[in-house]
This record gives structure tokens, sequence and C-alpha cells, in this order.
């Protein structure tokens, strides 16, 4: 028998195995959509420096940390949505599941081009979220 084997076997006998639950792995303080907020503002003034720059080199640059950028607004899209939202949310808020297919469509449009107006539209939908998700920590 293996030494792990002999160890869980032994943990086994000396205390039951219990059943344990929970909503969410941290706390649920630690859920803000400004953290996507603050990554799509990266995003419209690194499009609004790549289009005032002529150096290639920059351009380059900029449109690294641009996509960067996007991906982590999505990740915190996707974790406010599958972590912190729940379905008695989604019932006071039919608009949530359109609203946050839109909002990860736009940041990853955003990773393809650098339309300004695509980052302003970025913003105005995770702000709608910002409204809905501040509304739930009310309730």
């Amino acid at each position: 028998m293996r030494i792990a084997d002999r160890l869980l076997a032994a943990l086994d006998r000396v205390s039951p195995p219990s059943t344990v639950s929970a909503h969410c792995d941290l706390p649920c303080g630690v859920y803000d959509p400004a953290q996507a907020r603050i990554e799509a503002e990266s995003i419209k003034a690194t499009m609004e420096k790549f289009n005032a720059s002529n150096d290639e080199t920059f351009k380059v640059r900029a449109t690294i940390i641009k996509e960067e950028r996007a991906e982590l607004v999505k990740q915190h899209l996707w974790i406010l949505w599958t972590d912190y939202f729940k379905p008695e949310h989604l019932e006071a808020h039919p608009q949530l599941h359109d609203l946050f297919w839109r909002a990860t469509k736009t940041a990853g449009e955003s990773k393809k081009t650098n339309d300004v107006a695509v980052a302003e539209r970025l913003l105005s939908e995770i702000a709608e979220i910002d409204t809905i998700f501040w509304a739930t920590k009310k309730g």
C-alpha cells in the first residue's frame, strides 16, 4: 500500500468524511464590475493613443496591450456572470443574459479594431451591468 493510501485510510478512521457546500470559491464581496470597466477604459485609451501615433513599433505594442485587456474584460465579465449572478437575478433582470452576451462579444470585437466607438459601446454595456449588479447587492 502506498504512503498516500495509508494516510487517507488513517484519516478516514480518525474523522469521517463530511459534506460541505458553498455557492462560490471566495467571499461574495470580491465581485465588482469595476474590474471590467477599468480594463475597458484601458482599451479605449490604448485605441486613442494608437490612432494618434505614427510610430509603428508603438502601434504594435498598443495592439498587444489592447488585446490582453480585452481578454481580461471577458474574464471579469464571465466571472460575474457565472459565479455572482443567480437565477433570481435573471428573473428580476431578464436582459442580463443578452447584456453579458453583447458585452463579451464587444470585448472580442475590440481586439479586432481600433475604432474608439467600439470601446465606448463596451463601456456602456459594462455600465449597464454595473447598474444591475449594484441593484442586486442592495436587494
